[in-house]
């Protein structure tokens, strides 16, 4: 017996009911992802994020989630720049309506956000953490600056910055924390001073310092990191 006309068109509108919640699932997964927040190193710019954002915006990331913040390089640690830091990370939060954000640092700039999570200022509004090439446990490099810039005395190996950041827990908070680091970069000595106790740490071969935001291998690791 033949199916009425109308019986059809309303098989037809369940079938494509049934189609809507993958959907949907793909629209909310979609709208959870973390914004991305990158932070470039000393006497630095946002311009050094050229190649990572094309790759995240490859993977699926819009412009409206990828944020590059500017800041001062020559500055304290602990006394402005992470202050600075969180008020950028409710500005992103307040944009985006985002719970947390991912930070994705390069050398100095670690120093920056990592003090960021350990003050305390960053309890759940942080998802990931990622340190390329930074002087976590300080650089014997900074010393060729230290007697005039701020931030160089920061990322000497007995700072009062390296010293905090070093003690207790080094990946405190509920963070999930990566590094990269290389056994030729010459901005970090020794090459040992990026790997934190805690985190994900990642030994990336031979690459020079800025060589790490570049990187074809580091990018897709960062890249599958922030997916964790």
């Amino acid at each position: 017996m033949a199916v009425p006309r109308a019986r059809m068109i309303m098989l037809f509108a369940v079938l494509v009911a049934l189609l809507v919640p993958p959907a949907q699932a793909h629209a909310q997964a979609r709208a959870a992802r973390n914004p991305v927040v990158l932070v470039h190193g000393y006497n630095a710019d946002p311009g050094v994020w050229g190649s990572l954002r094309d790759d995240l915006k490859a993977d699926g990331c819009t412009d409206a989630e990828l944020f590059s913040w500017g800041y001062d390089t020559h500055r304290s640690v602990n006394e402005s720049l992470s202050g600075s830091f969180a008020t950028n990370v409710e500005e992103v939060r307040r944009r985006t309506g985002a719970e947390r954000v991912d930070v994705v640092a390069h050398s100095f700039g670690s120093l920056v956000t990592r003090w960021y999570v350990k003050s305390g200022g960053s309890t759940g509004t942080v998802a990931h953490s990622v340190s390329l090439g930074g002087p976590n446990h300080g650089t014997s490099v900074g010393w060729a600056c230290a007697l005039w810039d701020q931030a160089c005395r920061d990322m000497t190996p007995g700072s009062y910055v390296r010293t905090n950041l070093a003690s207790g827990d080094e990946t405190p908070d509920a963070v999930k924390y990566a590094t990269w680091w290389s056994t030729c970069d010459e901005m970090i000595n020794p090459d040992s001073s990026v790997p934190l106790a805690g985190a994900t740490n990642n030994a990336d071969g031979c690459l020079d310092h800025n060589a790490l935001l570049g990187d074809d291998a580091v990018s897709q690791g960062v890249r599958a990191f922030l997916r964790t």
